[in-house]
């Protein structure tokens, strides 16, 4: 092996090694950032009123109900006019969370998709991405970057 080979060896091993450490720098910016929307996410509580007033329902970031309040009025109700006004109320509240969930996220999913992937640092190697966008509780997220 010649000078002008070693020295490509060494400029394609330095450039791998920048680019190995900017992914890891990239990772603990992320980690900080998953405690913090952890810490967010704990305490998000969103409430909503069916549309005549009669229910109001807080949910948690999950959309699981944490409060139901009724008027007064509400009792004077049928079961099934209280039941539709608890059930719209619910969902009201829900898609709130749902909005309030992906807002707070965001931060990590634009973190995720600025690092590299393994196969932009190694051709041929399977992609984690591909990995972690497969995963039960990341099928949402794959289907919603495919339709971007």
């Amino acid at each position: 092996m010649d000078r002008w080979e070693r020295d490509g060896l060494r400029a394609t091993n330095s450039g791998i090694r920048n680019q190995v450490d900017h992914i890891l720098d990239a990772l603990a910016e992320q980690r900080t950032h998953l405690r913090q929307v952890r810490e967010r996410l704990s305490a998000v509580r969103c409430t909503a009123e069916s549309a005549d007033k009669l229910v109001g329902v807080t949910v948690d970031t999950a959309g699981v109900p944490v409060d139901v309040r009724f008027a007064p009025a509400a009792l004077r109700r049928t079961p099934e006019q209280l039941g539709r006004a608890v059930t719209e109320a619910c969902q009201e509240a829900a898609r709130l969370a749902r909005e309030q969930h992906a807002a707070i996220i965001a931060v990590i999913t634009d973190d995720a998709e600025a690092i590299p992937d393994l196969p932009d640092l190694v051709p041929g190697a399977p992609s984690l991405r591909e990995v972690w966008e497969s995963t039960p509780e990341n099928g949402s997220r794959a289907d919603s970057a495919r339709e971007r």
